[in-house]
């Protein structure tokens, strides 16, 4: 951080009031007085999901074996945009960057062989999340499964993806309607699932700082606050399942601080802005993931290294999940070896160092301190200069994250490139060769088979009743009506996410 390079020798004034202690309000040192010293550490949770539903699910049960502690499912671009893998807008990305899932089979096929009671399953998907949470909970009903058993996360954070990753589907307004929507039905239905995880790792992926990663996070969490209240939410109830996702880069104190930052501003907006006094409401749990745009093509094996040391100031910041990206995967997705190495990363952190037997180790350093109240400020600064513009929704419409992000980003690439902002491999210390590393690669035949099971799959239903569920939606989609149930009963139908999401395309129209 500018300005942040000299040493302290002296703890910020007033320290001991914003420090506090673990499991207490402003939660600075962490939201549990305890932590990890108690043996329950942070849930292991690997990103995956590529090809078929077979494919992935064979992943998903080596993971299991090699001890992960909960899923996290990557759903390929088609899934993402809520299109069916047959559907023109689709081809050459079927099962690419995650799996394809387009119908109840597929979800059935994806959790073949894994109790869902028995597991906590976190799904990255946005636009259609409404969809993929219905098709995930068919699937528990029909495993047997209590929904109020079902423990997990599904994103369904659609604002960030105006900022930073484009996969929208529908305008802001209905969007965000949805998310509610969603956010309401698992407050009935799925008690112990977080409805939201607010993400800032996609900003921050875009080029972010970490000022504004965090306030950017936490201005669009207030918005949906907002909305939850206005839709008739318990506000305590809705705020106490919110959960939050960090990247985690390279400036190690940097990071620790930011995540103690977090948790202090959360508690404080939730206290002072909303009035909620419930710990439960006002503690900040969040899900890190190292960088991705860290990693290099070039000498990719020095990026076990990189994750290596932003897992360890995700810990020492106190994350309640952690993912740690593979080493190959600047060069596609992760390979099973590289894969297992990553969860060996995040095993001998737990196991092999003692980090975890401290309780907010790094609590008290001067230096940590002092980063961690400029954090706060500069944070702060930007959440009001986002109210000052309507909230982050307007801000959004107005350009105001998003033209701050692409200037970070711009600046960070000037500095690479001048050689200030040192990259190991790439400005600095390069190698000549070609690094051999093995790569993962997706069969261009999973498009086509992908194509064919779909077809099955519509010629063995009953079109007619699959057609009549999307139309009972899209009369709802008209009103107010909330709109989980008629998303269940049209997968019940058997009507696919292509034509579900298509049913509220024609109501609510696309996001240019």
């Amino acid at each position: 951080m500018p300005g942040m390079e000299r040493i302290y020798d002296a703890p910020p004034p007033g320290l001991a009031r914003r420090l506090g202690q673990p499991g207490q309000y402003p939660f600075t040192r962490g939201i549990y007085p305890q932590m990890y010293s108690t043996g329950r550490l942070w849930t292991m949770r690997q990103y995956a999901g590529f090809g078929t539903a077979e494919e992935s699910n064979r992943r998903y049960r080596f993971l299991r074996e090699q001890g992960v502690s909960g899923l996290s499912v990557a759903f390929d671009l088609p899934t993402q945009l809520g299109l069916d893998p047959d559907d023109e807008r689709a081809r050459g990305e079927v099962g690419r960057v995650g799996v394809s899932i387009a119908t109840v089979d597929d979800m059935r096929t994806l959790f073949d062989g894994i109790a869902l009671a028995d597991v906590t399953t976190s799904m990255t998907i946005n636009a259609p999340a409404a969809m993929l949470l219905a098709l995930y909970a068919l699937e528990a009903e029909r495993q047997g499964a209590p929904l109020e058993r079902l423990g997990g996360t599904v994103q369904n954070d659609v604002l960030k993806e105006y900022v930073a990753r484009g996969t929208y589907i529908f305008p802001p307004s209905p969007s965000l309607r949805l998310a509610i929507d969603v956010i309401g039905w698992c407050a009935t239905h799925l008690p112990r699932w977080n409805a939201i995880s607010v993400s800032g790792y996609h900003m921050r992926e875009a080029g972010a700082t970490a000022a504004q990663e965090l306030a950017f996070t936490l201005a669009n969490a207030i918005a949906y606050v907002r909305a939850a209240q206005a839709a008739g939410l318990a506000l305590e109830a809705f705020a106490a399942r919110m959960s939050f996702f960090f990247a985690c880069h390279g400036q190690l104190l940097d990071e620790v601080a930011k995540f103690r930052a977090a948790r202090r501003l959360w508690a404080t907006i939730m206290h002072e802005r909303f009035g909620v006094d419930d710990r439960r409401a006002q503690a900040l749990r969040f899900h890190t993931q190292t960088g991705g745009s860290t990693l290099t093509a070039q000498q990719p094996l020095v990026n076990l290294v990189r994750t290596a040391y932003q897992a360890l100031s995700a810990v020492l910041g106190g994350t309640q999940s952690l993912h740690t990206n593979a080493y190959d995967e600047a060069l596609g997705l992760p390979t099973e070896a590289a894969a297992t190495l990553a969860l060996r990363t995040q095993q001998v952190l737990a196991f092999e160092t003692g980090v975890p037997a401290v309780i907010d180790p790094l609590a008290g350093s001067y230096y940590v301190e002092h980063l961690t109240d400029a954090l706060e400020r500069e944070a702060l600064a930007l959440i009001e200069a986002i109210e000052e513009r309507g909230g982050s929704v307007a801000a959004i419409e107005q350009g105001f994250l998003q033209d701050a992000i692409e200037e970070a980003a711009y600046q960070h690439q000037r500095r690479v490139e001048s050689g200030e902002q040192v990259v190991v491999g790439v400005n600095r210390f390069v190698e000549d060769g070609t690094p051999e590393v093995p790569a993962q690669r997706i069969d261009p035949a999973v498009e086509s088979a992908r194509v064919e099971q779909l077809s099955a799959f519509r010629a063995a239903r009953d079109g007619a009743a699959a057609s009549s569920a999307v139309e009972r939606l899209e009369r709802a989609a008209a009103t107010d009506q909330p709109l989980l149930p008629f998303v269940c009963e049209a997968f019940r139908r058997r009507a696919t996410l292509g034509e579900v999401c298509d049913g509220l395309r024609r109501v609510w129209g696309e996001h240019a």
